[in-house]
């Protein structure tokens, strides 16, 4: 076996976490830390949202995972081998999308792709014309290949930045707000292909700030806040952890909101007939403040508690509203 495949089946994922770090730091001079401490397990094949406000030191921690930045303090392992230390032998099994795609505009589609190709030192020459068009076409970029990439939208260009990512077969694909620029077809297409990615055991890590998207197609996530890991998990067990909302359909909002405050309900929001707060601590019965509503002549047509989603979490979390800029 060469070095080079040597090195490469070294980096294919096994039984254990696809990124672990521990204690990873990162300090700036004369400032807090923009990563403190960070504890980050991701299971392979899984597709793992990464998820915090504005300036919460997502993107320096993938800048770290990356080798493209020392961390101050702690540990990163990526494919199982310590960063930066092994990115020669790490890298070439990591497609990343990161902060939008670098693109020649004067070279069209195809040819921005056969030149990324071209600088990798795994990338066998005789077949890339094949690999590029299989990239091409799983992206849905075949038939706008032959334009230059100047006259792409943000969308077609965001498509060309991960068929890149794609030229190979990697064991993690990071990518950084993947659906930017698309439009719901598009977007509906990206969720496909990464599902497709997952179960070809490719593990996918990826940020957004479309909290619906995460929820639709991430089987894990981690909340950060002012550089810190808040919680990780599965989805589906973060949103359990919520509280869901309280919420009364009926002809009459004013006096139903009137009688939740009276009753001790918080967060009200009334939209049109819809009125939801925060649901009620444990020790409150539901039935009770159905009656109440009853019994004030409000005509109630829908109560309960819906179900707590992954935005309710991360606000529970985070105590602000949702920005992955940071």
């Amino acid at each position: 076996m060469t070095e080079t495949a040597a090195a490469a089946a070294g980096t294919r994922p096994g039984p254990g976490p696809v990124i672990e770090t521990r204690g990873l730091t990162k300090r700036y001079r004369g400032g807090r830390p923009a990563v403190d401490g960070l504890d980050l397990t991701v299971p392979a094949g899984s597709v793992f949202g990464f998820l915090g406000p504005n300036g919460s030191g997502k993107t320096t921690t993938i800048r770290m995972l990356l080798g493209l930045i020392d961390a101050t303090s702690g540990t990163a392992h990526v494919l199982g081998r310590p960063m930066p230390a092994a990115s020669r032998a790490v890298l070439p099994q990591v497609g990343a999308l990161i902060e939008g795609p670098a693109l020649y505009g004067f070279l069209t589609g195809r040819d921005n792709l056969v030149r990324f190709d071209s600088a990798d030192p795994t990338a066998d020459p005789r077949t890339r014309r094949a690999r590029v068009q299989s990239a091409l076409e799983r992206v849905g970029l075949a038939a706008a290949a032959g334009k230059k990439a100047k006259a792409y939208s943000l969308g077609m260009k965001q498509r060309l930045g991960l068929a890149a990512a794609l030229l190979q077969p990697r064991g993690l694909l990071v990518l950084d707000e993947p659906t930017n620029g698309l439009d719901p077809q598009g977007m509906r297409e990206i969720r496909s292909l990464v599902r497709d990615l997952a179960a070809e055991g490719t593990t996918v890590f990826l940020s957004s700030h479309l909290l619906d998207e995460i929820e639709q197609i991430c089987t894990h996530a981690a909340v950060m806040s002012r550089g810190r890991l808040l919680v990780q998990g599965p989805v589906a067990a973060l949103a359990a952890d919520a509280r869901g909302r309280l919420a009364v359909t009926t002809p009459d909002p004013g006096d139903a909101a009137r009688v939740l405050t009276a009753h001790g309900a918080t967060g009200l929001v009334t939209d049109g007939e819809r009125v939801s707060a925060d649901a009620p601590p444990g020790d409150v019965e539901l039935a009770d403040l159905n009656a109440a509503l009853v019994r004030a002549g409000v005509r109630v047509r829908a109560f309960g508690v819906e179900r707590a989603s992954l935005e309710d979490a991360f606000v529970a979390l985070t105590g602000e509203g949702f920005d992955v800029a940071g």
